[in-house]
């Protein structure tokens, strides 16, 4: 609870950190709030299995802090995990609320590029085969931290793509006794819109 807390304090810092900046600067944008969503490939590290297609969607706040620079924090639905290599039908899935909050410069007027923290919150796991699906979520860890470093391009004022990989820190197993962590990695590409 302690770190749901410091990740939603982080973000409400963030907002009004920029809004007071971005009033006190006059060459700055206004706050432009937007939806973005797309396709998911994830892995856990050190699984004997492939990455997983899964879907991420939310939305955002994107504040600018300069000329060429703003903070987009973000929540989104992510949907992770990983299949087995030997049969694909033995899936790990994870459903997360992830909180990131990106550090992006403009490098072109329409091209930016990304870095930053991911608070991510364990909101569902299961391990699914062929004979049905066990909730795994008592075995892992209830918060993920990673970091993203994307880029994204706007095509008009309101429609752009973007990709972004987040490398999990965190190990995500509970409780574990020697081995390997096992941390997430997500590759991540989709379409954002801004009002």
């Amino acid at each position: 609870m302690k770190k749901i807390l410091l990740g939603l304090a982080l973000v409400a810092g963030t907002f009004s950190f920029a809004q007071k900046t971005s009033t006190n600067t006059a060459s700055s944008s206004p706050v432009r709030f937007g939806l973005k969503a797309g396709l998911n490939i994830s892995t856990v590290s050190n699984m004997d299995a492939n990455s997983k297609a899964g879907f991420y969607g939310g939305a955002f706040a994107n504040i600018p802090v300069a000329q060429d620079f703003s903070v987009q924090p973000e929540v989104l639905y992510s949907g992770m995990g990983a299949k087995d290599k030997s049969n694909s039908s033995n899936k790990l899935n994870l459903d997360y609320i992830a909180v990131p909050v990106m550090f992006q410069y403009n490098a072109l007027p329409n091209l930016y590029l990304e870095a930053g923290p991911q608070f991510g919150f364990l909101i569902s796991a299961k391990a699914k085969n062929n004979s049905g699906s066990v909730d795994v979520k008592d075995n892992l860890k209830t918060f993920d931290f990673g970091l993203g470093l994307g880029a994204g391009y706007y095509f008009t004022q309101n429609i752009g793509v973007n990709v972004r990989y987040v490398a999990g820190l965190t190990d995500i197993a509970k409780n574990r006794i020697g081995g390997d962590s096992s941390k997430n990695g997500v590759f991540q590409v989709g379409l954002a819109y801004k009002f």
